[in-house]
């Protein structure tokens, strides 16, 4: 495919094929990574990457491999086999280096020296020669390169994993090399932070890494052939040491009613362990082994024949299977390493064992073998958020490169006269530096940017979260759930690690969202909207000049000003900004509430306006949001309906 099949104007580029930087666009990115036609999880996710990037609004080429790994390195076959990729090629893909040309990595990088950010995908070390070459061609260092009229570009590394599971002499010291030259590095666990500062890292982010899931939609449920009963295990993926699949056949003997289909490539010493132990007689019948590569269009199929997904990992950083599982309803035995704790809620949607213990396996596969459990299990699965996670992942990549290079100039936003004098305090605010050292890794996972509030145990439980953070005064429990929801989409999408997030926040007094933007180190300005000119207030800003515009309980929208709010944050924030709004849900008001049914509408109109809602309405949250009507009706009628939306500025 051509350059310009990704619609954008030819007068964006030179003829090198690489962006220029006088793009429209907020940033202009070289993504420098594998994608297809190579197969795997990194592929996937790099290629996801750039498409997310580019639907942020920012100019975005793909710099990929023609030839990526020596053979000795990869045993396997490094491509996809012929027919469909795993997701959708990104248009404007450059296919220009070559592990074996050295020559390639210094073109490469010569021809993005005018553009703003670099970010290189990290697999092995191996490959960290090219990447640090084409750093270094494209003036990649720390700070502006002499005699260079604009600043060098900056630069970041997505670790997938720092070190590898299967070391080899002098990997430390490439990787040392690598991320010392970079401006930060982005990981995704909290043992890869460690292992990535310890190698002299200057700035290390960890993001949650988001689902870039191939396969397609679920497919029907399947009817196990001959009604035996049994438990049918998956185990997908390349078979290496350290995905402990050995351990799982192993355990398989012992527990009668277990079946195992072992569907992907066997791998050196780990595939002929796994090979061996699955011709063990007591296990004839029960254990299929299928070696290759599993092509997108099979797994939907292969999902829909079994019963659990098994991930018994020696160690693991993160895996997509856990989300991919879920996805297509299915359970998950795991072992607790990496973030498959985060994924997997023990005995509630699969179970959780010690790695590496085998006695623990045995004694999870016979409580699968129990009656109902299976069953009980799978009912509880919640499908992920498809979306919500990569607006995170794509906001921590812009706030690496949105730093100021003095902190305090970032808030000075023009809002008239009264607005100047709020933003000057707001930078002597700034200045004294958080109260509340607060990190991204502190806030649960389950508070989210888009959520329903129907009951009062979960504003209850906000009070309780904001209190153990040690944030000042939660007020009450429905201002405390809206608020904590929009802190928390706040630092895990707009924080750039100096708190220079320009907020404006019009959420009133009575809302504890300006205290703990102050109390964690940002310096918002607060706007109190009284009831009299709440509908009608016009911020007196520069067009694209706010990252976060908050209007949460009790100074939420109402069914008649949300349209407002949602025009208004349409061209006063820059890309990748958000607005968190919260409205109230009902059928009594309808100047007041908002219906179920009218949710859709307000959605479609923040998408022509270019806001893209940050989470999936159309999983849990619609449900929920449609429980709390029925109840309502009832004698048991919840504490309150509030919906919480967050968009982000295209």
């Amino acid at each position: 495919m051509s350059d310009n099949d990704s619609g954008r104007t030819a007068d964006h580029d030179d003829d090198s094929g690489m962006p220029s930087s006088g793009s429209s666009a907020s940033l202009t990115i070289a993504l420098v990574g594998p994608t297809h036609p190579y197969k795997g999880g990194v592929a996937a996710h790099t290629t996801t990457l750039a498409h997310e990037l580019a639907e942020a609004g920012h100019e975005v080429t793909l710099v990929s491999w023609s030839h990526l790994y020596p053979s000795a390195l990869y045993p396997g076959e490094q491509s996809v086999p012929p027919g469909s990729p795993d997701v959708d090629p990104f248009p404007r893909t450059l296919r220009v280096l070559s592990w074996a040309r050295p020559d390639t990595w210094v073109r490469a990088g010569r021809r993005l020296r005018d553009i703003d950010l670099v970010v290189v995908v990290h697999v092995v070390p191996a490959v960290v020669p090219a990447h640090l070459s084409l750093l270094r061609a494209a003036g990649v260092g720390r700070g502006p390169a002499g005699g260079q009229s604009r600043p060098s570009p900056r630069s970041v590394v997505i670790a997938h994993n720092v070190l590898p599971h299967e070391s080899r002499p002098g990997d430390r010291q490439l990787m040392e090399a690598l991320v010392r030259r970079v401006d930060a590095v982005v990981v995704h666990s909290d043992d890869q932070v460690a292992l990535a500062t310890g190698l002299g890292a200057r700035h290390v982010k960890q993001l949650s890494l988001p689902p870039h899931l191939p396969g397609g939609p679920p497919e029907p449920r399947q009817a196990r052939a001959g009604g035996d009963g049994a438990v049918r295990l998956l185990s997908l993926g390349i078979v290496r040491d350290y995905k402990g699949v050995d351990l799982l056949v192993d355990a398989v003997r012992d527990v009668p009613g277990i079946h195992l289909t072992v569907a992907g490539e066997l791998w050196g010493d780990a595939g002929r362990r796994v090979r061996e132990l699955a011709s063990d007689p007591r296990l004839d019948g029960r254990v299929e082994v299928h070696s290759g590569y599993v092509p997108a269009d099979r797994i939907a199929g292969l999902l829909a024949r079994h019963d659990v997904v098994a991930l018994p990992y020696r160690s693991a950083t993160a895996s997509q299977n856990a989300l991919l599982a879920r996805l297509h309803g299915v359970p998950v035995l795991a072992s607790a390493v990496g973030t498959f704790p985060d994924d997997v809620r023990d005995g509630i949607d699969g179970l959780l064992v010690p790695p590496a213990d085998r006695e623990a396996l045995v004694a999870a596969l016979r409580r699968l073998r129990e009656p109902g459990c299976v069953d009980r299990l799978r009912a509880a699965v919640r499908p992920p958020d498809l979306s919500g996670p990569w607006a995170n992942y794509v906001g921590g990549i812009e706030a690496l490169t949105a730093a100021p290079a003095d902190p305090t100039s970032a808030h000075v936003v023009p809002l008239g006269p009264v607005g100047r004098a709020r933003t000057t305090m707001a930078r002597l605010w700034g200045r004294r530096g958080p109260v509340v050292q607060l990190a991204v890794a502190d806030i649960p996972e389950w508070v989210r940017a888009t959520d329903l509030l129907a009951l009062d145990d979960d504003a209850v439980d906000a009070v309780e979260i904001a209190r153990e953070l040690g944030l000042p005064r939660p007020g009450e429990p429905v201002a405390a759930w809206s608020a904590l929801g929009a802190l928390a989409a706040i630092l895990r999408i707009r924080d750039d690690g100096q708190r220079s997030t320009v907020i404006v926040d019009e959420s009133g007094s009575g809302s504890p969202l300006g205290r703990w933007a102050r109390a964690v180190g940002f310096a918002p300005v607060e706007l109190g909207l009284t009831a009299r000119r709440a509908a009608v207030q016009v911020l007196d800003v520069e067009t694209a000049s706010l990252d976060v515009i908050t209007r949460v309980h009790p100074g939420g929208c109402t069914a008649t000003d949300v349209d407002h709010a949602v025009g208004q944050a349409s061209w006063a924030l820059r890309p990748g900004g958000l607005l968190v709004l919260t409205v109230p849900i009902g059928d009594d008001d309808p100047d007041f509430a908002v219906r179920p049914a009218d949710v859709r509408g307000i959605l479609a109109r923040a998408d022509d306006l270019g806001l893209r809602l940050v989470g999936n309405v159309d999983g849990d949250v619609l449900a929920r949001m449609y429980d709390a009507r029925l109840e309502a009706a009832g004698d048991d009628a919840p504490a309150y309906a509030v919906l919480r939306l967050t968009f982000r500025r295209r």
